[in-house]
């Protein structure tokens, strides 16, 4: 959630760069941009992990495409209910592509992580915040 947040909060200061105060008319277009924007860690959009189906973006509403010329409003009703019955086997294929993505993404983390070995009585560093400093040490104390 956290990381939804942030990104929604960068795309939204990028398109309102200049324009201070028009953020919640802008809001449902960068929504939309997020929700229909292909994800790498799933390989799929967020729309179509939820919806079993592709969104049509608003640009291709008002501009000829082939998607929109072999649309078939009777056949796409079918369409649409085999894209549901499928939806739980793209859900498993984006959970494994997830899956894959972060066990790679922890090979390279590990990978240059430096093995060090501690015995026992070496001098380690520890931070010392406010719930963990001793009181009784006064100014001289380690901080």
């Amino acid at each position: 959630m956290e990381v939804t947040n942030r990104t929604l909060l960068k795309i939204i200061k990028a398109k309102l760069n200049d324009a201070k105060g028009t953020w919640l008319e802008e809001l449902p277009n960068v929504l939309w941009a997020y929700r229909t924007t292909t994800r790498t860690p799933t390989g799929e959009t967020p729309f179509r992990l939820t919806y079993g189906t592709e969104a049509v973006i608003p640009v291709e509403v008002g501009t000829t495409s082939i998607r929109r010329e072999m649309f078939h409003e009777e056949s796409n009703d079918d369409q649409l209910h085999v894209n549901l019955d499928c939806l739980d086997e793209v859900r498993e294929k984006a959970s494994d592509k997830m899956t894959k993505y972060q066990q790679k993404m922890a090979e390279y983390y590990n990978k240059r992580v430096k093995l060090r070995r501690l015995d026992i009585g070496d001098l380690v560093l520890c931070k010392v915040t406010p719930a963990t400093r001793d009181s009784t040490q006064g100014k001289l104390g380690p901080t």
